[in-house]
């Protein structure tokens, strides 16, 4: 072996594991960086989404960030939609009624009456009766990426006075979202809006009489459970249905490795939720004690429940594709009855 051959492979020992060991260098470029404004309130955001944020812009290396604003931090919660798609912000977690997309399909988003039993119920009929191809399709018309789906908790009554029949709902003014409200108003309720931080004020001045926003989960982590007695165990839907969006431009921006870790930690903050949420509705109503627990008869809930059905017809008669979404449903439901214990009970 020549002296110029043995010296290079001894070199070329010397510098592959100091190589190895050297520090990931990212190639210099433009970091991309993206406002993100989710629907909840600084506390509740710490559970349903400031986890996923933080492992992203922790495993994006620096190559982006995403910066997280709470409810109506930026721009208000009804405006987030026309924000987001002039490009004021790059990104949105909310449901579709809530910032008031202007999309025929918007009233399935948030609690759409009875269209689920259970939170699992949602990502079932997104991912596996076909209702994501049509919220994709339908954003794209209106140029906002819906980027992923997911369930959080049943819609349920927190009260100053206690709730046991249908005629105690008269006259009731509730914080709850747009299609629940218009859902509900036919039992009496008046439907409020005001800001997400203004409710326990407004629970206090007497402005509203009840929030019809969340499950007791939330209840406790937005502090409502200090300016309310009672807890409806009834509830109008089993899963609020919330989705990630993105501005479209914003989007084609990101690399596709970015693309895919992004939706890897949305899908992480989705499964987060199911069992947060499952294991608190649970946890509370069993040990927390500060709220009592009241219930409408179910005979008499039976009631809200065949309104419902009829409330999915008027719906349906509003567009053609809200029109295959009702059918969804309908065959969803059916499939779950049909298939019984544990989907259905009775």
């Amino acid at each position: 072996m020549t002296n110029s051959r043995r010296n290079f492979l001894k070199t070329a020992a010397v510098a592959a594991p100091a190589a190895l060991a050297a520090p990931y260098v990212k190639a210099q470029g433009k970091k991309i960086t993206w406002r993100l404004q989710t629907y909840a309130g600084a506390a509740l955001a710490e559970f349903v989404i400031r986890p996923s944020v933080d492992a992203f812009n922790k495993a994006a290396n620096g190559e982006m960030e995403i910066q997280l604003y709470t409810a109506d931090q930026l721009v208000p919660t009804g405006e987030l939609f026309r924000a987001m798609q002039a490009g004021t912000i790059d990104a949105v977690q909310s449901d579709d009624d809530s910032m008031n997309s202007p999309v025929d399909i918007k009233v399935f988003g948030g609690y759409f009456p009875f269209a689920s039993r259970y939170s699992l119920d949602v990502p079932t009929l997104f991912y596996e009766y076909g209702v994501a191809e049509i919220w994709d399709k339908a954003y794209s018309e209106v140029g906002v990426k819906w980027l992923s789906a997911g369930a959080w908790d049943p819609c349920n009554f927190a009260t100053n006075k206690p709730i046991k029949a249908l005629a105690d709902l008269k006259g009731l003014r509730v914080f709850t979202f747009p299609t629940a409200g218009q859902f509900l108003a036919q039992f009496g309720v008046v439907p409020v809006t005001i800001p997400f931080e203004d409710v326990p004020v407004a629970m206090q001045t007497g402005e509203i009489d009840a929030i019809a926003w969340s499950g007791i989960t939330e209840v406790f982590t937005s502090g409502w459970v200090d300016v309310t007695k009672y807890f409806l165990t009834n509830n109008v839907s089993g899963g609020w249905a919330g989705s990630f969006f993105a501005n479209a431009d914003r989007w084609k921006e990101v690399p596709e490795h970015l693309k895919v870790l992004w939706q890897m930690c949305m899908d992480s903050s989705h499964y987060k939720r199911l069992h947060w949420y499952w294991g608190g509705e649970a946890r509370l109503r069993a040990e927390g004690g500060r709220l009592e627990l009241t219930s409408i008869p179910d005979a008499e809930w039976k009631t809200v429940e065949d309104a419902a059905h009829k409330f999915w017809e008027e719906i349906a008669a509003q567009s053609a594709r809200n029109k295959q979404l009702v059918e969804i449903l309908k065959k969803y439901n059916a499939d779950m009855e049909k298939a019984g214990k544990p989907y259905r009970y009775g």
